[in-house]
């Protein structure tokens, strides 16, 4: 519904509203407030998501490097699954958006039951191998004889419940392209309060809980995720949110999931063209040696940590655009984009002066060593140059996604990447013999551009005419 007239509700009343749960119609709000409304916690809950990873690594690494090489290990393994939970949920939440923007609450909710039935299917596959494949997999990505012998159980559990993994992604992507931003929060809040809760209990066995080591952080993870999906599934099938499941809509469409996996299709591949991309820039640092490895990374879990405010204000810009479209103002939907981009370029304009003035006594506080508060400094400085230029990326490109163009950041991606940052990278630190200080402004580089192209394509507004 939308809001009475009369004068603006302060920013702090719009704080309140944006973490209780708006009711406001965000085709007809004004494009500022429903920014802010749907932004706020869709960065809350991005902090959230990536607080589960550091939760068990804080309590694993009590148990010693072994263990801590189990998770380490086993998380690559599923930022594979997250590549493809992501490239499900950007589907899903394209076409979620265009059906709430096109007022038709039934076919948003046979939709919704598509991507379930499509996550379910996705995940069995995955399960079956997870479960007998998982010392195999240990042992081909170089785990010690301790970690393939004890730790496989901690792989296995994630692997095998990569359901729960699957459906929280896709069911919060439904959520958010409804514009039920706060519900899609909420649910990270209790997943991750019985994860920090069961953690120590399981890991350490403090008082009645059985001490289980590694496999304590999986049962840990997968019950507090567990539980955040049988929130979402109460939320969407008790008519609590915009989005409600009956009983009619349970039936399988396969001309609806065709198109989900058509949108899907090129988004996970979108998601694997960056990971992968990441992984060889490590092993093209790797080549300065360790301390330049130690100080890429430590400058980039800085970056990556103050860039999810970003990918919250880019997730809020994409279901602006779904739902615009799916109304028919298309002219509305690229005003909410640019003012997006203008909003998240000043707060990354900030942060990366912040990072720039203060780098030096940012990184000591992670380690002392001399070669690697070099390396990390000065990673943290080039690549902070240039976030003026990744703020409207993030924003255009995951716009595109939203308005059911997930082909075209896909190009942009394969281009920006892998046909000019992982080339520029290796010429620059090898053969002009820049040494890790060139991959640091190869990453500067490539974000820019990957911005100005976005912005060119963008403009030429053909996403605007995009049928979902």
């Amino acid at each position: 519904m939308n809001a009475p007239d009369g004068p603006a509700p302060s920013l702090w009343a719009s704080l309140k509203e944006a973490l209780r749960g708006s009711e406001q119609d965000f085709t007809e709000a004004p494009v500022g407030r429903a920014i802010l409304l749907l932004a706020v916690p869709m960065v809350l809950e991005m902090v959230m998501e990536s607080i589960f990873a550091v939760v068990d690594v804080f309590f694993v690494s009590r148990l010693g490097a072994e263990a801590i090489a189990t998770v380490g290990l086993t998380e690559s393994l599923l930022s594979l699954l997250y590549a493809l939970a992501m490239g499900l949920s950007i589907g899903a939440m394209a076409l979620i958006a265009r059906r709430t923007g096109e007022k038709a609450p039934d076919a948003a909710a046979r939709v919704a039951v598509q991507a379930l039935g499509l996550g379910v299917l996705v995940s069995l596959p995955i399960a079956v191998g997870g479960v007998l494949l998982a010392r195999p997999l240990l042992s081909l990505l170089g785990g010690s004889s301790w970690v393939v012998e004890h730790g496989y159980r901690y792989t296995q559990i994630l692997l095998g419940g990569n359901v729960i993994i699957l459906l929280l992604f896709l069911i919060n992507a439904i959520f958010r392209g409804a514009g039920d931003a706060a519900v899609a929060m909420r649910v990270l809040w209790i997943a991750n309060s019985l994860n920090i809760l069961l953690c120590p209990c399981l890991v350490l066995g403090l008082g009645p809980f059985p001490e289980l080591g590694v496999v304590g952080a999986a049962v840990a993870t997968t019950i507090g995720r567990g539980v955040g999906v049988g929130y979402q599934l109460f939320r969407l099938f008790r008519g609590t949110s915009r989005v409600t499941v009956r009983r009619e809509h349970l039936r399988f469409e396969p001309a609806t999931m065709l198109v989900m996996l058509r949108l899907s299709g090129s988004a996970i591949f979108q998601t694997l063209i960056g990971t992968a991309s990441w992984t060889v820039l490590v092993r093209i640092v790797a080549a300065a040696g360790s301390a330049a490895v130690a100080g890429y990374t430590i400058g980039m879990r800085i970056i990556l940590f103050a860039l999810l405010p970003s990918w919250g204000m880019s997730n809020a810009a994409a279901t602006l655009v779904g739902q615009n479209l799916g109304a028919r103002k298309p002219e509305r939907a690229e005003q909410a984009v640019w003012r997006a981009g203008f909003y998240n370029m000043v707060f990354l304009g900030a942060v990366g002066l912040v990072f720039i003035l203060f780098a030096q006594p940012l990184i000591t506080t992670f380690t002392q060593e001399p070669d690697v508060v070099s390396n990390a400094v000065r990673c943290l400085r080039i690549v902070s140059a240039g976030f003026i230029f990744y703020a409207y990326g993030m924003v255009l490109t995951q716009a595109l996604n939203g308005a059911g163009d997930t082909y075209t950041p896909t190009l942009l991606n394969l281009a920006c990447f892998w046909g000019l940052e992982l080339p520029l990278a290796w010429l620059l630190t090898g053969p002009l013999g820049l040494g890790p200080g060139g991959a640091f402004t190869a990453i500067a580089i490539a974000f820019s551009v990957l911005a100005v192209m976005g912005a060119w394509v963008f403009r030429r507004g053909r996403w605007k005419a995009r049928q979902v």
